[in-house]
């Protein structure tokens, strides 16, 4: 099957693969981030197969990935605001340890996008208007 957009930048799907192995390896042993994906995870060759598959979507244009992100860092109910920051710090470090510089800033900029876009996601149901912090 042909794609009908070229990618995004020039990376393959093995390197795809290896960037989320990486980056969950990190992020199981991070402080912060590591209780929150174990809460969620139990099957971490499934999780890291599905999210692969949105990476080869979002980057190669592949049409294999089935899901929603936004509702499910919503239905995680563990994931905070704050925490996206602390998931790209690692992301990026991972991006730069495994690709070219090239490759690495523009999969960073793609990731810090749709980064920028769960937060708010995640921060507009976790607030009231004005910005007020929902307690319950």
């Amino acid at each position: 099957m042909t794609n009908a957009l070229p990618p995004r930048f020039d990376i393959t799907r093995a390197q795809i693969e290896q960037v989320v192995a990486a980056f969950y390896a990190a992020a199981r042993e991070h402080p912060g981030l590591g209780p929150v994906f174990a809460a969620h995870v139990t099957d971490w060759p499934k999780h890291e197969a599905k999210v692969a598959d949105f990476w080869a979507n979002s980057i190669l244009h592949e049409r294999v990935y089935d899901g929603s992100p936004m509702e499910a860092h919503v239905k995680a109910r563990n994931v905070q605001p704050g925490m996206f920051s602390t998931w790209l710090s690692l992301f990026d470090r991972t991006l730069d340890r495994e690709l070219s510089p090239q490759q690495a800033a523009a999969w960073s900029a793609l990731a810090h996008r749709i980064g920028r876009s769960l937060r708010a996601g995640v921060v507009d149901r976790s607030t009231l208007p004005g910005g007020i912090p929902k307690l319950r």
